[in-house]
C-alpha cells in the first residue's frame, strides 16, 4: 500500500470525467487506468482508511473528566476543545466536526464501488474474484463507519423539530450531481448503516486468519475458490488490520446503542435497547462469553511484553481493531508525562489534567462509592484503599511514575515543575496527570532517552461488554437475560471482578434490584473503563444528562504535605440546552438551502 500513487486522486474525485488533463501523464491518472493498475485502484480504499477519525481525540478536555494545560497555546488545535467547552462552540467553530473528512472518504468509496468490478485484481481468476469481493466488503464497511460518525456528531433535532440524520450519498458525485441534498431521517441513516454493514459481512471473514486445508474454507467463499492457498492469499493473515466482519459487528453495536439512547428516542425512531443488547452479545459470544473478558484489558496500553511481541498483524486479546504499531515512539509520553519525567521535551508536557470529578468517580477497593458510608473512604487520606484502576490511570500527588519510579509532587508549594500551575503549558492545573495511554518504561530525560512500541486502538472488547450491560439493563432490567442467557448484572460483575479483584461485590448486590441504580453504576463503569479514550463527550450527550451535569465545573485538588485543599473552580463549562447535538457546518448550510441546521445553532 505504501507504493500507491495518490497524485491525481483529488482531481479524479471532483472532475467527474473519464479523462483527466494530460500534460503530466506520469502524475495524473485517468479512471480507466484504475482497471489495470491495482495499486491505483487500492488507493481509493487507502485514502478512506486514512480519513478514519483518531481514537484519542482528547475531547475529554471538553467534559467533566479533564482539562488541558494548553489553553493558551498558539496552536489552535491544542486549545480547540477548551474553547468549545467554554463558550466558543458554534457551527463555524467545531473541532468535533467529521463532516468534510467523512463525505470526502465516501466519495472515494462510492467511486471505488462503482468501478471495482472492472479492475483486474490478479492474473489468477479465483484470486481476482476474492480480491474484488474483499475490497468491496471493506468499502461497504468503511462507508457504514463514516456514516456512523456523521450520525453521532451531526444528527439531531433540526430547526423544523424533526429528528434528522445527514444526507445519504451512495453514488459518486461528479460535477453534474445534485449536491443540494436534504438530510435524511435519523432512522433512514441507521438503516443505511445496517445495509452497508450487511454487505460488508457477506463479503468478509470475521477475522483474517490463515487456514491449513480446503475443508476450512468458510462455506460462503467456497463458490469462489476451493484452494486454501488462494483463500489465504486474499482472506488470510496478510489482511489483518483491514476492515473485517467483526469490525462491522462493532459498528452495528455502536449504531444501535446510539439510536436507542435517550437523546434519540423519538416516535420516528424505532430503535430498541434489545436490538443494541443483541448486537453487542454477538461479539461477546464470539469472544467466548461473559467470562472471556480479557484479563489484561485494564492496562491494554502498557502491557509491555504483549505490545513488544506483536507480530504478523496480530491483536492483543483486548483489541478488536487497531492502528499499525509504531516502534521507538514517545508521542504520548512527550505530550502527557509530568514535567519532571519529560526532560527531553522543551515544547510541552502534562497536557491532559484529570479532574477531581473523575477521581471521585473511582470507588474504593471494596467496590463502594466514596460517598457511601460502607466505603471506608477518608478525606484525610483520599488516595488510600481506592479502586486499583485509579493508580493505573491517574498520577496523583505522591504517586511514583517513570522508569526511575520518580515521586511526583503536584502541590502548589511543592517547589517542583510538577506542582499546580508552576510552569504554564507544562504543569498540571488540577493536581493530577494522566497515566493511562502512557508506558512508564519510556524514558524522556536527556540521558538515555528512548521510545517504545505503541499502537492506538480503534475498538476494544471491553467497550462491547459495557454496551451490552447498558442496553440489557434498559431492555430487561439488571438481572434479566433476554435471549442471551446472561444479564447486565453478570457482565458488570465480570468487569468489576477484573478491575477490583473482588470475590464478593456487596455494592453490586445492593444495586442489582434497582434499574436506576444499576444504570448509574454501569455508566460510571463505562466512564472509568473508557476514560481518556474519547467516549465521554458523546456519552453525556446521547444519555441527555441534565444540563447542570453537562456544565459541571471541573475541580482539582492541591495537596501540600497532609493538607488537602479542594480547587472548586478549575474550569467552567458553558453549554446551552441545544448542545446535545452537534451542528451541521455553517459553510454547508450557506451553500445548500435544502440542508437544515440542528435547532438553535448559529
Amino acid at each position: 500500500m505504501k507504493k500507491i500513487i495518490f497524485l491525481g486522486l483529488a482531481v479524479l474525485l471532483f472532475a467527474g470525467c473519464k479523462k483527466v488533463l494530460n500534460p503530466e501523464p506520469e502524475d495524473l491518472k485517468s479512471l480507466d487506468q484504475m482497471y489495470t493498475d491495482v495499486n491505483f485502484a487500492q488507493g481509493f480504499l487507502v485514502t478512506a482508511y486514512r480519513n478514519i477519525p483518531g481514537y484519542y481525540d482528547n475531547s475529554e478536555y471538553a467534559t467533566d473528566d479533564a482539562v488541558t494545560n494548553q489553553q493558551n497555546n498558539t496552536n489552535a488545535n491544542l486549545r480547540a476543545y477548551t474553547e468549545l467547552a467554554t463558550g466558543a462552540w458554534s457551527s463555524q467553530n467545531n473541532p468535533a466536526s467529521v463532516w468534510n473528512q467523512s463525505y470526502e472518504a465516501m466519495q472515494y468509496l462510492n467511486l471505488f464501488l462503482e468501478n471495482s468490478n472492472k479492475v483486474k485484481w490478479a492474473s489468477d481468476p479465483e484470486a481476482a474474484r476474492l480480491f474484488n469481493l474483499r475490497m468491496r466488503g471493506e468499502a461497504y464497511g468503511l462507508r457504514g463507519l463514516f456514516m456512523y460518525y456523521l450520525l453521532r456528531n451531526h444528527g439531531g433535532i433540526a430547526s423544523n423539530g424533526q429528528l434528522l440524520g445527514v444526507p445519504i450519498v451512495t453514488k459518486y458525485q461528479d460535477i453534474n450531481a445534485p449536491f443540494n441534498l436534504p438530510r435524511a431521517s435519523f432512522d433512514a441513516c441507521v438503516k443505511q448503516i445496517y445495509k452497508d454493514l450487511d454487505s460488508a459481512e457477506v463479503n468478509l471473514p470475521l477475522e483474517y486468519n490463515d487456514i491449513s486445508n480446503n475443508a476450512q474454507i468458510p462455506d460462503r467463499f467456497k463458490k469462489y475458490t476451493g484452494n486454501f492457498d488462494t483463500y489465504n492469499r486474499v482472506m488470510g493473515q496478510y489482511g489483518r488490520q483491514l476492515f473485517n466482519g467483526l469490525i462491522a459487528k462493532v459498528i452495528r453495536t455502536r449504531t444501535s446503542l446510539l439510536a436507542a439512547s435517550p437523546a434519540f428516542q423519538n416516535a420516528a425512531n424505532p430503535a430498541t435497547w434489545a436490538d443494541a443488547a443483541n448486537n453487542a452479545a454477538a461479539i461477546i459470544n464470539y469472544k467466548g462469553g461473559v467470562n472471556a473478558l480479557p484479563a489484561t484489558g485494564v492496562t491494554y496500553y502498557a502491557n509491555a511484553s504483549e505490545i513488544d511481541n506483536l507480530a504478523s498483524g496480530n491483536n492483543p486479546s483486548e483489541i478488536i481493531w487497531r492502528e499499525n504499531i509504531v516502534t521507538n515512539d514517545a508521542t504520548q509520553e512527550n505530550q502527557h508525562f509530568p514535567p519532571t519525567l519529560n526532560g527531553a521535551n522543551t515544547t510541552g508536557a502534562g497536557y491532559m489534567n484529570p479532574s477531581q470529578n473523575l477521581v471521585d468517580a473511582f470507588p474504593m477497593a471494596n467496590g463502594y462509592p466514596i460517598d457511601n458510608a460502607a466505603s471506608g473512604y477518608s478525606a484525610a487520606a483520599p488516595y488510600v484503599g481506592r479502586d486499583p484502576r485509579f493508580a493505573k490511570y491517574i498520577i496523583y500527588n505522591g504517586a511514583t511514575a517513570g522508569v526511575s519510579n520518580t515521586v511526583i509532587r503536584t502541590g502548589s508549594a511543592s517547589g517542583s515543575d510538577d506542582g499546580i500551575n508552576a510552569r504554564p503549558g507544562f504543569s498540571t492545573r488540577t493536581g493530577y496527570y494522566m497515566k493511562k495511554r502512557l508506558r512508564m518504561d519510556v524514558n524522556r530525560n536527556s540521558v538515555g532517552a528512548n521510545g517504545k512500541t505503541h499502537y492506538n486502538p480503534r475498538m476494544r472488547y471491553t467497550e462491547m461488554y459495557l454496551a451490552y450491560a447498558e442496553a440489557a439493563n434498559e431492555a430487561y432490567g439488571p438481572t434479566g437475560a433476554g435471549t442471551q442467557g446472561y444479564s447486565a448484572y453478570d457482565v458488570i460483575k465480570a468487569i468489576r471482578k477484573r478491575a477490583l479483584g473482588l470475590s464478593a461485590d456487596p455494592y453490586l448486590e445492593e444495586v442489582k434490584g434497582d434499574q436506576g441504580k444499576m444504570r448509574e453504576l454501569i455508566r460510571n463503569e463505562r466512564r472509568l473503563e473508557l476514560s481518556f479514550e474519547s467516549f465521554r463527550f458523546w456519552d453525556l450527550r446521547r444519555w441527555k444528562v441534565d444540563l447542570t451535569k453537562l456544565n459541571e465545573t471541573v475541580r482539582g485538588m492541591d495537596v501540600n504535605g497532609t493538607v488537602y485543599t479542594p480547587l472548586n473552580n478549575v474550569e467552567t463549562r458553558a453549554y446551552q440546552n441545544y448542545m446535545y447535538f452537534g451542528p451541521i457546518p455553517n459553510s454547508e448550510i450557506l451553500k445548500y438551502n435544502m440542508l437544515l441546521q440542528n435547532a438553535n445553532w448559529k
